[in-house]
């Protein structure tokens, strides 16, 4: 897959960021990478209300082979070839994998740290005054 057949294939979704990466590329919309395009096929972010439907469709999860084993990445699965025909319908996958995205972007939030102003207000611990050695 090149870059202007994906601009193409998500003409339907909205405008899309393409980045090279890895064997492929990465597709992100609003600065969320939701989609892979990779020599084995284009592969979207899914995530537990959205893995049912690719079930449903026979796809499998993204796999890659190390030296040592096949490591499973069951966050991104393979769209089903009869989307590559029906623009529309590969839209609404789209936005439902950008959703996905999104929801697990909101799960990786950190959390809020105090503010510099709310440290500074804390008092200082209290220390013991230094002993003094007498002078012989």
């Amino acid at each position: 897959m090149d870059r202007d057949f994906l601009i193409d294939l998500f003409a339907d979704f909205g405008p899309v960021t393409i980045r090279k990466m890895f064997s492929g590329f990465g597709i992100s919309a609003d600065g969320t990478n939701f989609a892979l395009a990779l020599r084995a096929g284009l592969y979207f972010r899914a995530d537990e209300q959205t893995i049912p439907q690719f079930e449903a469709e026979g796809s499998t999860p993204f796999q890659y082979q190390t030296r040592t084993k096949t490591v499973t990445v069951n966050s991104y699965w393979q769209l089903p070839a009869r989307l590559f025909d029906d623009s529309e319908e590969l839209a609404d996958w789209a936005r439902a994998a950008l959703a996905a995205a999104q929801r697990a972007a909101l799960r990786k939030r950190p959390k809020v740290r105090k503010s510099a102003k709310a440290v500074a207000k804390r008092p200082a611990p209290k220390r013991k005054p230094a002993k003094r050695k007498a002078k012989a």
